[in-house]
């Protein structure tokens, strides 16, 4: 609970004096156009770093490996495109340093060890499902 009030509350609400104060020094227009840049840059970089990771995935997946590490980069490469069209400092900030393949690198490894101690605590599960080839998907 304190979390989600943390997420909705506090982060948008220091997000919101940042840009205020940035834009009190560098003018409102630049702030603007700052947000824009930062979006539109921050959207093709994770465009090209989810496509090296797609890449990476269908290479090791022909090799007959599971691509463990290739989904959770994609899915922390998914969450830093998500933080880089939102409008603010820190949300630009952290979603740039999940695009570095170092930082995700180690943002990775920090996931592995935290679901790995949630599976082995039961605070998740692992569901596998087996669909026959011949059987009709649901419509969703």
């Amino acid at each position: 609970m304190i979390r989600l009030v943390l997420l909705f509350t506090v982060l948008p609400a220091i997000e919101l004096a940042l840009l205020i104060e940035i834009g009190r020094r560098i003018g409102t227009l630049e702030t603007i156009g700052l947000i824009i840049v930062t979006g539109v840059v921050g959207a093709a970089l994770a465009r090209y770093q989810g496509i090296a990771v797609l890449r990476r995935s269908q290479k090791e997946l022909a090799e007959g490996r599971m691509p463990a590490a290739a989904l959770m980069d994609g899915v922390i490469i998914l969450v830093a495109a998500a933080l880089l069209v939102t409008p603010g400092i820190l949300t630009d900030a952290t979603g740039f340093l999940l695009l570095i393949p170092l930082t995700r690198t180690g943002i990775r490894r920090l996931l592995a060890r935290w679901l790995q101690r949630a599976l082995r605590d039961g605070r998740a599960q692992t569901v596998i499902v087996f669909d026959p080839p011949d059987r009709p998907s649901p419509d969703l």
